[in-house]
This record gives structure tokens, sequence and C-alpha cells, in this order.
């Protein structure tokens, strides 16, 4: 709160003026960089995909995964130094996590109204797709850390990703529950704090929301030899396909929905549903942009996961409109074209909906 002055009311009276400052964070990172795909090994990867996740990162310092989600194959993986390295605070996208735990301990469904106090109450759906951080507090709180904890390494955390997979690092779920005065497991559900995710993790996760529940190790083929004989590899069965129609509107709704956090995918792509949950938040100096999802294709569903950092020009809603362009340009690359049938011509892309990275979630954070 900034100054505080008097000034003279009505009647004489004095009145206290408060003049209040709003925070602003600054960041030390850069959003851009060059050289992105330096070093990596793109023999075994799908040509099409790869130079479409290239060019819609441009030069913004992040990498771009793609996955065929029914097999665990890695199609393409753009600054691989980044996307195999120890991650970083998943920020919102740990609500996926959260979602799927509430929803198997049958605290919840998507329609379920949670109270958030002052007669605030939202459902599943609502607040996956406006990203709306006190609904996974208080599921967080409900479960308890033991229980979230539980379920985030069912679903991968803590564990790698990917099946001998050369430089690829481990994102760490931590064995102990953030202090109270930082949040505690709320905080944890809601920004992810004290998690560390890696995007092949997020990648794995949202495969499986993808496929129905397999939770497959992901190879990255480094050969085209490699790529002719991939043999798809299951770490673990996740007992969620009754719950996924639950997920489902929320996910869809982060993109579709005016108010959803992913809405400006929409800007470069709607030729059919994209599903999906956008992160953003911070640590020393650097920013935080995640957006992992799946597209229902004419050919099949894909995950694409974009992991973004920097400055104030990198947040979710940024890896979202990117994702937006990755799919825009694998279209009209034919790629998601069925056998002997057409696609139609995309409308010309449009100006992507103003976003500072900073819209209002119910408390003003990770989103």
């Amino acid at each position: 709160m900034g100054r505080v002055r008097g000034r003279r009311g009505r009647g004489g009276r004095s009145v206290l003026a408060v003049r209040r400052t709003r925070y602003t964070e600054h960041f030390t990172a850069s959003s851009f960089a060059d050289n992105l795909t330096l070093g990596d090994v793109t023999a075994g990867e799908d040509p099409v995909v790869r130079a479409a996740a290239i060019e819609a990162l441009g030069n913004m310092n992040g990498t771009a995964l793609a996955i065929d989600p029914s097999s665990g194959r890695i199609l393409a993986m753009v600054n691989q130094k980044l996307a195999l390295s120890s991650g970083a605070e998943p920020c919102s996208t740990i609500k996926l996590t959260v979602a799927l735990a509430a929803l198997e301990e049958g605290l919840v469904k998507r329609d379920t109204p949670v109270n958030l106090g002052g007669g605030y109450k939202v459902d599943l759906t609502y607040a996956l797709a406006k990203s709306v951080n006190p609904y996974f507090e208080v599921l967080g709180r409900t479960m308890g850390f033991e229980r979230v904890k539980h379920y985030a390494n069912e679903f991968g955390l803590g564990e790698l990703a990917g099946y001998q997979i050369q430089g690829e690092q481990l994102g760490v779920y931590p064995d102990t529950e953030l202090p109270a005065k930082m949040g505690g497991v709320g905080r944890m559900c809601s920004f992810g704090e004290s998690i560390s995710m890696t995007p092949l993790q997020l990648g794995a996760i949202v495969s499986a929301i993808a496929n129905g529940g397999t939770l497959y190790y992901l190879q990255h083929p480094e050969t085209q030899e490699q790529a002719k004989n991939f043999n798809p590899k299951v770490k673990r069965i996740l007992n969620i396909a009754p719950i996924l129609p639950e997920m489902m509107p929320g996910m869809q709704g982060a993109v579709a929905a005016s108010y959803g956090t992913a809405r400006s995918l929409k800007a470069n792509f709607n030729a059919f549903p994209v599903m999906g949950k956008t992160g953003t938040c911070s640590n020393n100096g650097t920013r935080f942009g995640w957006f992992g999802s799946f597209a229902d294709t004419p050919t099949g569903r894909i995950v694409t996961v974009i992991f973004l950092e920097g400055g104030r020009p990198t947040f979710g809603p940024k890896a979202a409109e990117l994702t937006g362009q990755f799919y825009r340009a694998m279209y009209e690359r034919s790629y998601f074209q069925p056998r002997g049938v057409p696609l139609k011509p995309l409308p010309p892309p449009v100006a992507a909906p103003v976003a500072t990275g900073e819209e209002d979630t119910g408390s003003g954070g990770s989103f």
C-alpha cells in the first residue's frame, strides 16, 4: 500500500486518501533466444512435425514437444537441451493431476459446486478453463499432502518420463509438504510451488489423458531405422478412463470458452477441437509459460507441449497461441489430411486476444 494523505471531505471533515501502488515483478531472463535447435538429434523425428514446431516457436526462448499419445513416440522435440532439463515449477498445469486425483477420490464431479468462501462457488469445468486457484487449493487441502503426492507420483511426477533418452534429467516431487507459512499443500496444488516438472513429464500425463489412461514411457527415435521399428513401452495403466469425461469440458473450455486461459490458440487455429491447460508463474527473475494439450484431428490425436521461459512476454496464453500456430502449420502441410479426403482451407489468422499474463484467476496468480 502506498502513502496515506489527508484531505477535507464534505462538512470540512478530515478524510484519509489511500494511494495504492501495484507490485511490479522484475524479470532478468530473456524471452527470446537464437540457435534453439543447436545440438538437437533429429534423424528419427517426423520432418513435417519438426518443421511446424520450429516455425511456431520462432525465436521464443522455449521448447516444443509433439507426441503420438497412442504409442508414446516423440514425433519432434525442438530445443532438446531445454526439453530434457530438470524442468521448472509447473504453475497451473499441476491442476490437471490435482483434478484427476479429486475425481478418483470421488470428491467432485465436473458440475459439483465447491464453496470458495464469501458465497463464491465454482465447479471443475469452470475452474479448469479459467484456472481458478482457490478451487484447487480447497481440493488440495481436503485431500491432504499424502494423497495429493500419491496421485502425482502415480501420474509420473518424480520419475523419468522417457525410456533411455540420452540427457534426460529428473523433475522432482518433494517428499514433504510446503510449509504452511508458504501456503502448504494448497499452494502446491494451485501453483505447483516446490515441484519441478519437465516438459516430458507433462507430455506423458497429457498423453495418458488423451489415450484413455495408458502412461507410456516416452521414446525419442534417433534414426529412421529406430522410428520404423518403434516398439511402444507401457509404464503403467492408470485407472482414469471412467473419470476422463469429467475432465474434458474444462480442458476444452480453456481453449473454446470466452474466459478460457488458452483462448489465444483460436486466433491461429480452430479447425478441430483442442483440449489443454495453461500455466504461468515465476521464480528468481524468470517467468515460465506452459501449455500442454491434445488435438482431436481427422487422423487421430496428437499431444503438444510448449514450455517457455523468460520475462514479461512469457506466459501460458503465449504458449497456447504458439500451439495454435503449430497446429495451423501442420494443417497447411496437409499432415491431418485423411487419404483421399481434401481439407478445407483455413481462414486467415486473426489478432490474438490481448493478454498480459496477469489475468484474474481468483487470487491473482498462476494460470
